[in-house]
């Protein structure tokens, strides 16, 4: 086969072959400049940089408008225009490696990573820890009451909430802030303590010894729910998936709100 080598790069598209259920399918899919006069080792040895694929593991197929699909072999010092590059073509590089030996450059949970002691970032002055410092927020506040505190404040006013809203099991209620045509719905199936969910100030969850605060758990009449009335594994009710809500007590009203229902005669003149 004759060919005369020009200078003009032509732009290819440039793939990996990726496996999924057995079946080879293009990724990466990056455009770059080929200059037809180079030889196939040069090419894969540029090849390499753009794939992390070493030239001596490199299968390449050439694939071309209007072409059949064909494998670039014949010997490395052969030159890739002889395989008629023209704009739009692409070269997909097979990995002959073993899986097993193939770097995954998308799994990062072998890269190393760097943690700063807590000792040092105590003693930094340009850290939001510093900063809360200085402006005396959070736990450097001196007036800032204690989690204890807040917990047992927190307890009473859901006993209030729960009283003054006559909150109770099988009672019909919204979620607040409800308004139309956003108006979650449904009936009250729990009201109590709900172990699972960590109480904010003390950064933890609270064991049976403790107070609890109290969570009101909600059986939507449409799934805009977050859960099936179980959180991490412990059931509380029974309801259909992403039915189910817990709230707390001010954030629900109790009341004569009939199940949702759809218009037939507004459906009948769509």
């Amino acid at each position: 086969m004759s060919f005369q080598p020009t200078p003009t790069d032509i732009s290819v598209i440039i793939s990996t072959a990726s496996h999924t259920d057995n079946k080879e399918t293009p990724s990466l899919a990056t455009e770059r400049r080929i200059t037809p006069s180079w030889s196939i080792s040069v090419l894969k040895a540029k090849l390499e940089t753009m794939t992390g694929i070493p030239p001596g593991s490199q299968n390449l197929l050439f694939k071309a408008p209007g072409q059949a699909d064909r494998w670039i072999t014949g010997g490395e010092e052969r030159q890739i225009g002889e395989w008629g590059l023209v704009r739009g073509c692409e070269i997909v590089v097979h990995d002959t490696r073993p899986p097993t030996a193939r770097v995954n450059f998308g799994d990062i949970s072998s890269v190393e990573k760097y943690e700063l002691p807590t000792e040092t970032y105590e003693t930094l002055s340009n850290s939001v820890l510093a900063w809360k410092k200085n402006q005396k927020l959070g736990r450097f506040n001196p007036d800032a009451q204690s989690p204890e505190s807040l917990l047992e404040e927190q307890v009473a006013r859901d006993t209030h909430e729960i009283s003054a809203r006559g909150i109770a099991v099988s009672k019909r209620a919204i979620v607040l802030p409800s308004s139309p045509p956003h108006i979650r719905r449904g009936t009250v199936r729990y009201v109590g303590p709900v172990k699972e969910i960590p109480f904010a100030p003390l950064k933890r969850t609270l064991d049976e010894t403790e107070e609890q605060p109290v969570w009101v758990g909600i059986e939507l009449d449409e799934p805009t729910g977050k859960n099936d009335g179980s959180v991490a594994g412990t059931r509380y009710f029974e309801c259909g998936s992403s039915c189910g809500v817990f709230v707390k007590p001010e954030k629900v009203q109790v009341g004569d709100f009939p199940p949702l229902e759809l218009d037939f005669d507004d459906m009948e003149e769509i």
